[in-house]
């Protein structure tokens, strides 16, 4: 039997102030809405197979360590790392430079939405 195709995939992230991640992420990093559901806005990525879709938390985080619950780092793959770190700090976030992790092969750097998930904007580096 032939795998079936998959269309789209959407990574959804859980706010309790959902109105700040919003502003966040169509202002900050400019995301284009797809589609606004009431407690949920889903975002394009560029491009039609990736979405973000930031919803309204039901109650709050079990820990401000999304290592232990809920955990997850969002990453944004581009080749245009240090381009992207120019055009954050230039909306003002204070942001480490990007930096090689040869453990990796990977040039990337970190922030955070106002909900407090790790954000990630990384470039491979190795050929394979």
């Amino acid at each position: 039997m032939t795998r079936p195709p998959i269309d789209q995939q959407i990574t959804f992230l859980y706010a309790e102030e959902p109105e700040a991640s919003w502003k966040f992420y169509e202002e900050v990093m400019e995301l284009p809405l797809v589609q606004d559901q009431g407690m949920v806005r889903i975002y394009g990525v560029d491009g039609a197979r990736a979405l973000l879709g930031v919803c309204r938390a039901r109650g709050p985080r079990l820990s401000g360590d999304p290592r232990i619950a809920g955990g997850v780092i969002f990453t944004f793959v581009t080749r245009e790392v240090e381009a992207w770190h120019a055009f954050l700090t230039g909306k003002g976030l204070a942001l480490a430079a990007p930096a090689f992790s040869a453990a990796h092969g990977i040039t990337h750097f970190f922030l955070e939405d106002p909900a407090g998930y790790r954000l990630e904007v990384q470039r491979f580096e190795r050929p394979d």
